[in-house]
Formats: structure tokens, sequence, C-alpha cells
């Protein structure tokens, strides 16, 4: 059974030569929508679809995509409020200290005392660098900075990441 990651959902057409505008679940959007690539096209009720990647560019907050022999408005019409995927088996080795975000996800996070902040609950990228959600018992979620200073070790085998949190970063009132 093949398994599948979100790279983005198709919210829209765009203009009238077969483009799509895709909102993001993707933390390389060049490299999953790079010509020639393909993905799986999930609608409910429908049996998956592959899809070949023909251009990609960026507008406003959206990915603005083009697929090969899709050169209408109509062709791409009935794809709208589906979800592109990527196969895990496509999933490229990534350099050193770069991770995927499923990869990241559900690790715990300990401070610099081995103490247990919290799990990691989702990833934002709200500008120059990710920032992680941590989710901490019977307290407010923190939000980490994934720069060097902050994140001290990644730890996939063990699934912890090592942290080393500045005074005034995490609000510890409840």
């Amino acid at each position: 059974m093949t398994e599948y990651l979100n790279v983005g959902k198709i919210v829209n057409t765009q203009g009238l030569k077969g483009e799509v505008r895709v909102i993001s679940q993707t933390d390389f959007p060049e490299l999953r929508y790079k010509k020639g690539t393909v993905l799986t096209l999930f609608q409910e009720k429908k049996a998956p679809i592959e899809l070949t990647i023909q251009s990609h560019r960026k507008h406003k907050n959206f990915d603005i995509v083009t697929f090969e022999n899709h050169s209408s408005i109509n062709d791409v019409e009935k794809y709208r409020d589906g979800i592109l995927k990527v196969s895990k088996e496509k999933l490229t080795d990534l350099p050193e200290n770069e991770f995927y975000y499923h990869q990241i996800i559900g690790l715990t996070v300990v401070d610099e005392q081995d103490k247990e902040l919290g799990k990691i609950k989702e990833i934002l990228s709200p500008g120059a660098n990710d920032v992680w959600v941590v989710q901490r018992p019977k307290k407010k979620d923190a939000l980490i900075p994934y720069i060097e200073s902050v994140v001290k070790s990644i730890d996939l085998e063990n699934n912890v990441v090592h942290v080393e949190i500045p005074e005034g970063l995490i609000d510890d009132e409840d």
C-alpha cells in the first residue's frame, strides 16, 4: 500500500488556460511543482488520478500550477477541492539538517535541563524561518522558532528534539 503526503489543495481555477490555484501544504514547493513531477490527485468518491506538472509560478499566497495535456479551464475545473499528494516513495533524500514536515510533527521537545516541554503539533511558515507549535500539557501552546540558536539537535531515531529556550521566549503561565 503506497503512502501519500499532502502537497496542496486545489482551491480554484486561475484564468482560462488550465491553471489552478493551489494552497500548498508542502515544505518544498519548488521541488513538488517542478516541470515533469507527477502528483496524485485525490477527490472524494473518485479514483485517484496522476497528473504531471507542466508549469508553476507563485501568485499572492497561492502556487499556480498547470498540468500536461490540460490547456483549458474546462480540463481542470473538475479538480477543484481535490488534494494533490506525492507518494512517499518519490520523496528525495534531503541535505543534512533539512527535514520533511511529517518527520518533525509529533516529535517530543526537550529543553536544556532534559525537561519535556511537549510535542510538536504543527509547523508555521510565517517568514524567514519556520515556527514549531509545541502542544504542552495543561499550558498554552509554545511557539519555537526553527533556528540554530534554539533548536540544538533533532534525533529522529528517538523522536526527540533538544532545544535551548532563551529567557522570555516561552510564556510559562497557564
